[in-house]
């Protein structure tokens, strides 16, 4: 008898934890909570140990700023530009998937990539960012991943969370495409494969596999949004290793090269593809090449003061 009344207090307290730890996200819906709580133990793997290398180099106040010499394909011509892709950690909130403004054991702990793209069609400019969250454990897909292209025709934009499914939304100025909402099953995001290099290089997946590509490949090729099957390998050579992904489908392949130890930087990347329309469409290829590399905590030199920063970074 008094172990049966202790399994029930047991029982009680672990259904008060549970309560509580449900309650500590305040959405507009329980239910929607619940579901996300739930997605969020079904589909995370062990935690991946980190090392104190790791903790030193991504957790000293300062992001990591890559600046690249850009060669972008866009309208079945190539145009120069740049790019620069900036990594931080930060802590997220898992619920609705947004950055934590406050430290809460319910954070999950995440290697943020922005990449910007910066190039000139004719007489007007393009304007391309797409950030991706990605868990520094490295136990789950990336938890969001977001795009917006700004021209002077209009701009897109498309994000997705990482829930039951990965649900998508995308906006367009184009009438074909104009407002979505759906939801596809989850398979390997390329946007994710850029942080996972950073994180755990020797865990990238390899082979034949289903993988989703890159939510601006998507949207500037206007090619349906789903995972396509791919091809990928893990190549070494003089100190550079070299992950290749190649859409048969598509007939496109994505190349990038990063140094084979730690912190794995990224040097350069190559994608070819099929670009523009009608008789201007042909096979070119996109190219990023290192300008020069800071760490730096950016968000506090925002005055003029901080304009040298850019010359560093030759942008």
């Amino acid at each position: 008898m008094k172990l049966l009344k202790l399994n029930k207090a047991v029982y009680s307290i672990f259904g008060l934890v549970i309560l509580l730890s449900s309650c500590k996200e305040k959405l507009k819906n329980n239910s929607d909570t619940l579901a996300m709580s739930t997605t969020v133990i079904k589909t995370e793997a062990p935690k991946k140990e980190l090392s104190q290398e790791f903790k030193d180099y991504w957790y000293n106040g300062s992001a990591e700023i890559t600046s690249y010499n850009l060669e972008q394909a866009r309208y079945g011509e190539m145009r120069e530009g740049s790019a620069v892709l900036i990594f931080v950690t930060e802590p997220f909130l898992p619920g609705i998937q947004v950055k934590a403004d406050n430290s809460n054991e319910s954070n999950i702990p995440v290697l943020k990539l922005n990449t910007t793209k910066n190039y000139i069609t004719g007489i007007y400019p393009y304007s391309i960012m797409t950030s991706s969250f990605y868990p520094v454990h490295d136990n789950q897909h990336a938890l969001k991943v977001s795009f917006s292209a700004q021209e002077w025709c209009g701009h897109v934009y498309a994000q997705l969370n990482n829930k039951d499914d990965f649900e998508i939304m995308s906006h367009s100025y184009f009438e074909s495409e104009g407002d979505q909402d759906y939801q596809i099953e989850k398979a390997v995001l390329e946007n994710e494969i850029w942080n996972k290099i950073r994180v755990n290089p020797e865990n990238l997946p390899i082979g034949e596999i289903k993988m989703i590509p890159s939510l601006e490949f998507i949207r500037t090729t206007h090619e349906e949004f789903k995972a396509y099957k791919a091809i990928t390998s893990l190549t070494e050579k003089d100190g550079m290793n070299t992950y290749e992904i190649n859409y048969p489908e598509l007939k496109r392949t994505l190349k990038i090269n990063f140094e084979n130890k730690f912190p794995y930087l990224i040097e350069s990347w190559a994608d070819t593809f099929h670009d523009g329309f009608g008789d201007n469409k042909k096979v070119l290829t996109s190219k990023g090449t290192r300008i020069n590399r800071i760490t730096t905590p950016y968000w506090q030199q925002k005055s003029n003061k901080d304009l040298s920063l850019r010359d560093s970074l030759g942008l």
